[in-house]
């Protein structure tokens, strides 16, 4: 059981030292995080909304044909949780985490688990599916960190506060998923995999169309949409970085069988 995990839970810890270096990189820059919170949050918010649509959502409709319930779930889940959380804790009254960060923070969370999810569950179909997989995750670990820090300085977290939230939240939550899932992996096929990724595809799209889109009333039109660009135009080169094998249109996800043989899958990688 331990060595079925070993090879996910390395690349989960990496990944998680990854988030980290970045989080310690703009730590180390004094007020900068706070100075370009509100730019690098509208990057967050292009990147996040066309990784979304582009790529985690049409995976996710691959995966499961009750993807679209699971993805609006998702995003109305986030409405509720927003609101929820607004009118149980206070909105700043010297709190530690502001109500306006839960959020954002929360989702970054659920999403950092479920990259380590999906690192347990491509390696235990084949090595090689678990690599390329971890190669491509791997790629968005450094800016994930950053984005959650500069989420909290915008909403007036200390620096050392933010740092030890976004290490939280962005980094260790990565190795946890791969811990948490392993032992649910003979039981987790691609349709509750599927499920999962279009409920935090919906918690995503809301999270970036609603709480990270807020600084664009703070900052000149302009920079704010130019910042929006930017994070779509970084969404859009992650995507098409030549990572060798990672072609999806290789793998078949027909909805014309029910169930995705994991045997078959690991046999065709190893052609």
């Amino acid at each position: 059981m331990f060595s079925a995990v070993q090879p996910p839970l390395l690349f989960g810890l990496i990944a998680a030292m990854l988030t980290t270096l970045g989080l310690i990189a703009v730590a180390l820059r004094g007020d900068w995080g706070l100075r370009y919170a509100n730019v690098i949050t509208l990057i967050a918010a292009g990147l996040q909304t066309t990784t979304a649509f582009l790529h985690i959502v049409p995976e996710a409709f691959m995966l499961s044909d009750q993807a679209p319930i699971w993805l609006t779930l998702g995003f109305f889940g986030g409405l509720l949780l927003h609101v929820s959380i607004k009118s149980l804790l206070p909105k700043r009254g010297g709190s530690a985490l502001p109500s306006e960060a839960v959020t954002p923070i929360l989702a970054i969370a659920v999403h950092s688990f479920l990259d380590g999810a999906l690192y347990a569950v491509t390696f235990a179909a084949s090595f090689s599916s678990g690599l390329l997989a971890a190669l491509g995750l791997l790629i968005h670990k450094l800016p994930e960190g950053i984005v959650a820090f500069a989420i909290l300085r915008r909403h007036g977290v200390s620096s050392f506060t933010s740092l030890g939230i976004a290490f939280l939240a962005a980094a260790i939550t990565t190795p946890i998923g791969v811990v948490v899932s392993g032992p649910f992996l003979d039981g987790l096929g691609e349709p509750a995999l599927g499920g999962l990724f279009a409920a935090s595809a919906g918690l995503i799209l809301f999270v970036a169309t609603g709480p990270l889109m807020a600084p664009l009333k703070d900052i000149r039109p302009a920079r704010g949409f130019a910042a929006l660009g930017t994070g779509v135009a970084i969404a859009l080169a992650l995507m098409v970085l030549p990572l060798p094998g990672h072609d999806h249109s290789q793998h078949d996800h027909g909805h014309e069988h029910t169930h995705h043989d994991h045997g078959n899958h690991a046999a065709a990688l190893q052609k």
